[in-house]
């Protein structure tokens, strides 16, 4: 199937969160760049719409969807080298550093998307979402704090190996359930950006919000790549351009908005406790990281550590 200019197309992109969250503001930008460049349309589904995470994925890939967007936690299973972005304090808190990393780093741009490309999907754009915070139903301090405290992962081995090393009770959960599984207290913790913990008033069922320090939420935007590879090079061209100046966008536009959700946190819940770990206190946590990264090594072989390594190299290239 050709999409020729003549024959204008509606488009169709998934993605993992509301209309109003990080993707979603991607998600919008994307489409007012492709739509103003092109006679296309872009038909976006937010979360839920079509499913989970791992729903928007195999439409994906069976050409449903001709977009998705999706964070390498949940695409580990199809692409194991996609579990280094869980490896601990592997990426900054420095938003400005990130923001030059996955712009121009040779293993996102470069070996990343080969590693994509193999499962049928051409990636577009990966991007930051934020610093990620743990929320608990109790205090976290140190390792020892999070012991029997069954934390809700995504389905992603590496993931589940992190929190194993940090001593708590690993948890593979789809999104859907993790509020409810709070509230009952079948799980006691989670891990997400600030700006998901207010959207998805994730607060209320939990009253402790700790940052280590440890992770920084990425995800990426994928194309479909039969449908990618059927376009004319002026119609990649747009999609190429468009997922640029979505990636401008959305670097811009979360530069206040962690701390500006953190606030309407605590205006909504002035109870809510928010701790900053001391370098002290994340030396448990930093241990810890040795050991996943070598686990991440174990799964992956020669393969993961060759892009450990290529990530390792941009980030001290990129930093100032």
């Amino acid at each position: 199937m050709s999409f020729s200019a003549a024959q204008a197309a509606t488009w169709r992109y998934a993605f993992e969160e509301a209309l109003t969250d990080v993707q979603g503001v991607y998600a919008q930008k994307f489409k007012e760049e492709v739509e103003a460049n092109s006679d296309h349309e872009i038909q976006l589904f937010p979360f839920g719409t079509l499913g989970e995470s791992a729903d928007i994925m195999e439409q994906a890939q069976a050409g449903i969807l001709q977009f998705v967007n999706q964070s390498p936690g949940f695409t580990g299973a199809l692409i194991p080298e996609a579990q280094v972005f869980f490896v601990p304090y592997l990426l900054p808190t420095d938003q400005a550093h990130l923001a030059r990393f996955y712009k121009e780093s040779k293993a996102i741009n470069e070996d990343f998307e080969e590693l994509y490309a193999e499962q049928g999907l051409e990636l577009l754009s990966m991007y930051p979402e934020g610093e990620v915070a743990m929320t608990t139903k109790d205090p976290v301090k140190t390792c020892e704090d999070l012991n029997e405290v069954k934390f809700r992962v995504m389905t992603n081995p590496l993931l589940v190996e992190s929190y194993k090393a940090f001593g708590a009770t690993p948890t593979p959960l789809p999104w859907g359930e993790v509020y409810g599984g709070l509230q009952t207290n079948i799980i006691q913790g989670q891990e997400n950006p600030t700006f998901f913990l207010y959207s998805t008033k994730i607060y209320e069922v939990t009253d402790h919000i700790t940052y280590a320090g440890h992770n920084n939420f990425t995800t990426a935007l994928m194309a479909n790549q039969d449908f990618y590879n059927s376009l004319s090079e002026e119609e990649q061209q747009v999609i190429e351009d468009a997922a640029d100046a979505a990636y401008d966008h959305i670097v811009e536009y979360q530069k206040s908005l962690a701390d500006e959700e953190l606030a309407k946190i605590k205006e909504a819940k002035p109870e809510m406790t928010v701790t900053v770990l001391s370098e002290e206190e994340r030396a448990c946590f930093k241990e810890a990281a040795a050991d996943v990264e070598a686990k991440f090594i174990e799964m992956t072989g020669e393969s993961g550590k060759a892009i450990l390594e290529q990530m390792k190299e941009d980030l001290a290239a990129t930093a100032e």
